[in-house]
């Protein structure tokens, strides 16, 4: 793109007056897109659902829905920092190539100052407007994402498990957050995202084994060896999500919708899971992913709608 060209290489001093505005949307976009909005979208609504269930103390829609903007704020951090620490790996995989700071379109210092400020925002909004809590669970997600996932992803495939744990931490902020303890539903959707991320990202990481391998990064299905791993832990992990899921049920705080719901969302994503063990082809894991971000979305609105859940918010 020549105006991006420009930039590079003569700053905004060559750009013509009319091709400033593009200019200026070009650089909010890369800010933007260091977010990752589509896994902060996900942050949002997760953290959002778990602070609706614990607003039966008589806490309305609005301050859930801050909560989880404070959620989102760190997981932002997170991204940005994992970002300028993997900026030599993004640079050897296709789909990360492009990035802003593997790019040069942003810079190191930049970036790590937007990303402290995110920080500081979300765990001080989280501390000051709602609890101590809720902060101390934010910031121990953001210490381990960054800290001992990022690292780990050059060192060993036990990764994708500690990986898995920020990744199911937004729910329990968000009811931390309304209620100031952790609820039984707090620990459900954990549980559920938890069991939900494997087959996902197995998924994911089949797909990109070849990027992943090239870059260094220790995922099960990049791995030497490790052809049929990848099916069998999202079944393992498909399966386990059942009973998970049911959880609520068993302590009578989600009625029949959502039993029904989660039973037929749960043997959809098993069965994807099984087919895709059965042959590791691109058509398969593709299957199980389209299924994967069908399935998380689809629960969390089985929960809001469900008669026994809406009666207690």
């Amino acid at each position: 793109m020549k105006v991006q060209a420009d930039i590079t290489t003569e700053g905004t001093s060559g750009v013509t007056p009319q091709a400033l505005p593009l200019v200026r949307r070009a650089a909010l976009g890369d800010w933007f897109t260091m977010l990752r909005p589509r896994m902060a979208l996900l942050v949002f609504l997760t953290a959002l659902v778990g602070a609706l269930l614990a607003q039966g103390r008589g806490v309305g829609a609005g301050p859930a829905m801050e909560a989880a903007l404070y959620v989102v704020l760190v997981t932002g951090c997170a991204s940005v920092l994992n970002q300028i620490f993997e900026r030599d790996t993004d640079a050897l995989m296709a789909r990360t190539a492009d990035r802003p700071l593997v790019t040069g379109r942003i810079e190191v210092g930049p970036a790590l100052l937007y990303g402290a400020v995110l920080g500081v925002l979300g765990t001080a909004g989280l501390a000051l407007r709602f609890n101590l809590l809720s902060a101390v669970l934010v910031l121990a997600t953001l210490v381990i994402y960054v800290a001992l996932y990022t690292p780990l992803k050059r060192v060993s495939t036990i990764n994708t498990v500690i990986g898995a744990i920020p990744g199911a931490a937004p729910p329990l902020i968000g009811y931390a957050a309304i209620a100031g303890d952790l609820g039984p539903w707090a620990w459900a959707l954990f549980g559920v995202i938890f069991a939900w991320q494997f087959p996902h990202f197995m998924a994911i990481a089949w797909l990109y084994r070849e990027d992943y391998a090239r870059a260094g990064h220790r995922m099960l299905p990049a791995v030497p060896g490790s052809e049929g791993v990848a099916g069998r832990q999202s079944v393992l992990y498909a399966l386990a999500l059942l009973p998970v899921s049911l959880l609520p049920a068993l302590r009578v705080e989600a009625g029949p919708l959502y039993v029904a719901g989660a039973l037929i969302l749960g043997v959809t994503y098993l069965v994807s899971a099984v087919l895709f063990a059965l042959r590791e082809d691109r058509r398969r894991a593709r299957g199980l992913l389209l299924i994967s971000l069908l399935y998380l979305p689809l629960l969390l609105v089985l929960i809001l709608v469900d008669p026994m859940v809406a009666a207690g918010l």
